[in-house]
């Protein structure tokens, strides 16, 4: 009998880590749904990904428009998704921001503070909300939460970027109430490391494809009992 073809939905996928996520999902033969808020460039990151598919064999990609930071668009987008599968696999939650890196803890402004956190830290739990109809049919349901090791509590705050810091904290405790919430699924943070994206900068010690590694492990071939854990490189961290 065939095996049934494995569904992820990865979001902030149009670029950086997040796009190298759904190449590497594509070429293990899931049906990938590249989720950005900018239709667009995340048409354009789709269209490249198949051009790609073509030579290589990928699963299918397919675009899904959604802004994590808005409620509404999160319930569009899993209208639009349910019109194309009544399932899902694997959900990772890549999409984020970085708008302090130079700020200081004691300066930084409300709005700043709560755009990060709508973000980073919301808006993963509100897409995973969302989608968990989906994953709930499927045998095997993980959610990745991409997180940082600035968020880790146990090494102690070093200063920078605090409101994203901040959000990866909460993130990981989104992470373990989902847990708590879903004993079928695998939901575990991860820290990717410091990478060669937007985000990251040129001095990044990473490649883009050594921050997806640990991502893709997480969301396609991590044993299914490995949950409520914070990694990187495939080893357990300190939350």
């Amino acid at each position: 009998m065939k095996m049934q073809q494995r569904i992820a939905l990865v979001t902030g996928a149009n670029k950086g880590i997040g796009f190298e996520v759904v190449r590497d999902l594509a070429r293990k033969g899931f049906h990938v749904f590249l989720a950005a808020r900018n239709e667009k460039a995340g048409e354009a990151a789709a269209e490249k990904l198949r051009a790609e598919g073509v030579k290589e064999d990928y699963g299918e990609i397919t675009f899904l428009k959604i802004d994590v930071s808005k409620p509404d668009s999160i319930r569009r987008a899993a209208e639009e998704f349910s019109k194309k599968s009544d399932r899902l696999d694997t959900l990772v939650n890549n999409a984020g921001i970085l708008l302090d890196d130079d700020k200081d803890v004691l300066t930084i402004t409300p709005e700043i503070f709560e755009t990060t956190l709508r973000t980073n830290t919301l808006g993963a739990l509100l897409v995973s909300q969302a989608f968990v109809p989906f994953l709930k049919k499927s045998d095997a349901p993980r959610i990745v939460n991409v997180s940082s090791g600035g968020g880790q509590l146990a090494d102690g705050a070093d200063g920078w970027a605090p409101a994203y810091c901040i959000s990866k904290t909460a993130l990981n405790g989104v992470t373990v109430q989902l847990v708590a919430a879903l004993p079928k699924f695998a939901v575990n943070s991860v820290c990717p490391g410091w990478v060669r994206t937007d985000m990251g900068g040129s001095n990044a010690t990473r490649s883009i494809a050594e921050g997806a590694s640990g991502i893709v492990w997480l969301a396609a071939d991590a044993p299914q009992s490995e949950t409520g854990k914070f990694w990187r490189d495939r080893k357990v961290i300190p939350w």
